[in-house]
């Protein structure tokens, strides 16, 4: 199976790729930039680019994107041509060529303006059956792109998934309140009880959606670490977060404690991939209680496909007041 991996010089698309080479599958990246794993530099919002690089790929793994970061710095257009143009080009290419499995990575962005409870309000249990309400053009685009995957499904038979991935980049948080309480480790471990996901386990959903998704033929699946929480303790999570964190993690105040890490006062969502992992065979593996783990063996607890490949920035620009600009 030759998989063809849009987004190559991203963090995603380089680990995927690294994690296919590192096998010896046949793959081949495409990217707007050059990097050790693009093979063909070009935009997918050219439909003539995208053509000539179909050429014997049986899958496509379709990670590029202008994301979050991007929303203060580039103009609404610019994501309806890259997200939603790019992915329709994509799209059509893919199954003019006969291509058999398609993996379009979306975003929990998706939720949006469901992702924030009220004052008091217990926190939000996010499965996909939660309708999304995009709060931005990156989550509408994103939204959008999803619906033509799934037009394309019904209409030209192209097995689809869609994976909304949950943040996985390593850069520091985008909110100053959040960069001044907690360091960039302790931020995201504590990111990874409710709403991170640890790149080597984003690598392994998308491997295994491209694999399966000819037998599924179109789902979409929320891709992020496990989280130890139930039904039961999202009025506790509003409240006390870090009290629910002790109780089910007895030594984890004095794990803490040794690294001068604090817990978060309150949670106000959950990510829920319950359903990925029994449709897909899906098995993250870095979660809190690695987390915790690696605490007590004095670990990183970070994969090392994480470290390898590091952080990347999301502009050329470097900026003074925080990882990126942040729309208003």
């Amino acid at each position: 199976m030759t998989i063809l991996v849009t987004g190559s010089a991203g963090h995603l698309g380089e680990a995927i790729l690294r994690t296919l080479r590192g096998r010896g599958s046949p793959a081949r990246g495409i990217d707007l930039k050059p990097s050790p794993f693009t093979d063909a530099v070009g935009s997918i919002v050219d439909p003539g680019f995208v053509r000539s690089q179909m050429d014997g790929v049986t899958a496509v793994i379709h990670s590029a994107t202008l994301h979050k970061p991007h929303v203060a710095t580039h103009g609404k257009q610019d994501f309806v041509d890259t997200n939603v143009t790019g992915t329709l080009n994509l799209l059509k290419a893919a199954a003019s060529a006969g291509v058999r499995s398609f993996v379009f990575t979306s975003t929990t962005s998706a939720f949006g303006s469901q992702l924030r409870s009220g004052a008091g309000q217990a926190a939000v249990w996010v499965t996909e059956d939660l309708p999304p309400v995009p709060k931005n053009i990156y989550g509408t685009t994103k939204l959008m792109a999803e619906t033509l995957c799934e037009l394309f499904y019904r209409e030209r038979a192209l097995p689809v998934v869609v994976l909304r991935t949950s943040r996985f980049f390593p850069e520091e948080d985008d909110d100053p309140a959040m960069r001044s309480a907690y360091t960039l480790e302790n931020a995201q471990a504590n990111e990874l009880l409710y709403r991170r996901l640890d790149i080597a386990d984003a690598v392994s959903a998308h491997l295994l959606a491209a694999e399966r998704a000819p037998k599924i033929g179109f789902a979409r699946y929320i891709v992020s670490a496990t989280s130890p929480f139930e039904l039961r303790h999202l009025a506790a999570l509003a409240r006390d977060a870090a009290g629910v964190v002790r109780e089910l993690y007895p030594d984890c105040a004095q794990l803490y404690a040794a690294r001068g890490w604090n817990l978060l006062p309150e949670i106000d969502r959950v990510y829920v991939n319950e359903r990925a992992r029994r449709e897909l065979g899906w098995r993250p593996e870095f979660d809190f209680a690695h987390v915790l783990h690696s605490l007590r063996t004095e670990r990183d607890f970070r994969s090392p496909l994480a470290r390898e490949i590091g952080s990347k920035g999301y502009h050329d620009a470097v900026f003074d007041d925080g990882p990126y600009p942040v729309a208003s």
